[in-house]
């Protein structure tokens, strides 16, 4: 039986990470990851930041964790895999959210050529020193995909020297080192970390559970031999092995969501391993004028091992730009330039072919700024090109795309301000819905089915801020055009199935964030979200979708905590998170029988840090609450179904 949200953790669930103390007070927190700097109060659209503090505090296993539990993005294992998960921010769906999401680690891409979702748990929550969430934005600089917005991660580099250690149940265990070095001219860092866990499922008949296993490590490198001047490298790998249970029927699930399942595919097993190379320098011209350039290089493999399948990823990305600045203006001019590549060897389902996808981006950034006023204006122009082959074809797609952005923010007084801002956005699609099955051979093969059309957005925002030393008041209005939204169309009979575009359709919604400092003892943190999706005109095998919510996309999404500070070394924060039900990810029609069930999570976190030692806690899913994925009628992954414990500690120098 469903639990009611606990009154305590109604108003509750970004934790509220905050050391006790009396002088704790909130102040706008600067954007540094766009290309344009400013801050909370004065830019000219939606923003969320979370801090290296934030980020430690809420004591979390992976970034997926924390978002989901502090910002407004939503993490879904996909098809039950937590280490590749799939993140949904202003109503474009669990299946496809991510795709409409840019996510730059220290300005690199991690999105996929195909469909395979950003990694972001190759990114150790130990390592970041910064999150920035733009919401509605980022088209210029973000580029293709930046329709619900970009999430920018910084890591850090400082003198810190600190060491993570953490168990819980089911024989989880993690590691993390950091070692760092911040002099005048050199900086250095490096990480390691590991994480492992038997998982709490039963994937097979032999009693197999959903494993994990994940190393990560990373190295840095800064050396400023003049003052003008600083020239960078550096290194990352990323290895994960998960192995994840298949989908179960209702009754099972409501049995026993723990179990393997009866009447399923039964488990998968996929191997990631990603390892990356960057080189950068930034040279200031004068104080007015800035030059950069990063480029990366990075190699991957993706196998399937239980489905033979292997899969070779060489990416090259190049962003080079020259920035202006003055009291009146800042402007950035830049070039992206992106080459993407995937070989797949003979399997039983596909020819070994190649694809590429390929861009090359120009854009032009500025900001205004004179009195009370705020006045951003962008444009991007970009060229994606598709290139497929095999021993029987080869093909050639080339799409000319153009972003846009317009912001203008008043500030009203010292604390508070109001902005609106209109982009136009795209999505090239990936190279994957040029794929379909084709169930007349067996086992059924993978075709190449032709290419489909880009995704284009238009998006207005309106909002609110108000940021007291006690408060800080956020509030958003959005509304968001689409022409060509990308979809998989699931035909129940398997014949017709088919990557392919929505003709029109539109979101819009609402964002709402409070964090309350009462006193020194208690603070509180609201964060809410409400969004529509509705499809406007789309037809698929004489079904008409027209009038129909887009599945996979809940109209509430509430995350809240309360915290409580007995002394200045203690804190304890109780956190709730709820998600409304919704269709479930293939009910285009809206008539399945069954659909996504609400999502309830309780968190109960406790630290105490005094120091150079931390000693920490946590208690997630608190009461057990049965959650899961649900694709169609009896096919649902659980996700987050069992309560799980860590506790750890943390030494810093």
């Amino acid at each position: 039986m469903r639990k009611p949200l606990l009154s305590l953790a109604a108003i509750a669930a970004i934790s509220a990470s905050l050391f006790a103390g009396n002088t704790i007070t909130l102040e706008p927190l600067s954007i540094t990851t766009t290309a344009i700097t400013t801050d909370e109060l004065s830019a000219p659209e939606a923003v969320e930041i979370f801090t290296q503090e934030d980020i430690e505090k809420a004591h979390v296993q992976t970034i997926y964790d924390f978002l989901n539990e502090q910002s407004s993005i939503i993490a879904t294992p996909s098809y039950g895999n937590p280490m590749m998960q799939k993140i949904d921010m202003h109503g474009y769906g669990t299946d496809n959210g991510y795709q409409n999401i840019v996510v730059r680690v220290n300005g690199r891409r991690m999105n996929n050529i195909d469909m395979v979702p950003q990694l972001l748990a190759s990114i150790p929550p130990s390592s970041i020193e910064r999150i920035e969430i733009i919401k509605g934005s980022g088209i210029v600089t973000g580029g293709d995909g930046a329709n619900a917005g970009v999430i920018n991660i910084t890591t850090k580099q400082s003198n810190d020297k600190e060491v993570t250690l953490y168990g819980g149940n089911f024989r989880t265990f993690s590691g993390s080192a950091y070692v760092g070095y911040a002099g005048e001219k050199l900086a250095v860092s490096v990480l390691g970390d590991v994480y492992q866990s038997d998982g709490p499922r039963t994937v097979d008949a032999q009693g197999n559970t959903d494993e994990q296993r994940m190393k990560n490590g990373r190295f840095d490198i800064s050396y400023t031999p003049i003052t003008s001047l600083e020239l960078r490298a550096g290194a990352q790998f990323s290895k994960t092995d998960s192995t994840y249970g298949s989908f179960l029927t209702l009754d099972e699930y409501n049995d026993d969501p723990s179990q393997a399942g009866a009447s399923n595919w039964g488990p998968s097993q996929q191997k990631y391993d990603s390892n990356v190379a960057d080189l950068g320098f930034t040279y200031e011209l004068s104080t007015s004028w800035v030059l950069h350039a990063d480029g990366s290089h990075e190699k991957k493999k993706s196998e399937y091992v239980t489905y033979n399948s292997i899969a070779h990823y060489t990416y090259d990305s190049i962003n080079a730009g020259i920035d202006f600045s003055s009291d009146l203006l800042e402007l950035t001019f830049g070039f992206d330039g992106f080459k993407g590549e995937r070989k797949n060897g003979d399997s039983p389902y596909s020819l070994a072919n190649s694809t590429e996808k390929n861009s090359g981006a120009a854009y032009l950034m500025s900001q205004w700024r004179f009195g009370s006023s705020t006045l951003k204006a962008g444009a991007r122009y970009e060229e994606v090109t598709y290139h497929y082959n095999d021993n029987a074809k080869s093909l050639e797609q080339s799409d000319d795309l153009w972003g846009a952005e317009l912001g203008y923010n008043y500030t009203l007084s010292k604390t508070s301000s109001s902005f609106l801002s209109y982009t136009h956005s795209y999505q090239a699609p990936d190279i994957d819905r040029f794929f379909a099955p084709d169930y007349s051979t067996s086992p059924a093969s993978i075709q190449f089915n032709g290419f489909i059309d880009p995704m284009k957005v238009d998006t207005v925002t309106a909002g609110y801020s108000y940021i007291l030393p006690s408060n800080k008041f956020k509030f958003s209005v959005y509304y968001a055009n689409l022409e060509d939204e990308i979809y998989y169309y699931s035909d129940p009979s398997y014949i017709h199935s088919a990557n392919t575009n929505i003709d029109k359709s539109h979101k819009y919604g609402l964002d709402l964030f409070d964090k309350w400092l009462i006193n020194s003892a208690w603070n509180l943190t609201f964060n809410y979200n409400y969004v529509k999706a509705l499809i406007d005109e789309e037809r698929q095998n004489g079904e008409d979708y027209a009038g129909n919510e887009l599945p996979g996309v809940p109209n509430h999404n509430v995350k809240a905590a309360v915290s409580f500070l007995p002394n200045q070394y203690s804190n304890i924060t109780l956190t709730q998170i709820y998600r409304s039900d919704a269709y479930a990810a293939n009910d285009f029609n809206n008539n399945f029988s069954q659909k996504q069930d609400e999502y309830y999570s309780t968190n109960l976190s406790a630290a105490y840090a005094r120091d150079n030692y931390e000693v920490f806690a946590k208690i997630n899913n608190l009461f057990n609450q049965s959650n899961g994925l649900w694709i169609q009628n009896d096919a649902i992954y659980p996700v987050n179904f069992t309560t799980s414990a860590i506790v750890g500690f943390k030494l810093k120098y």
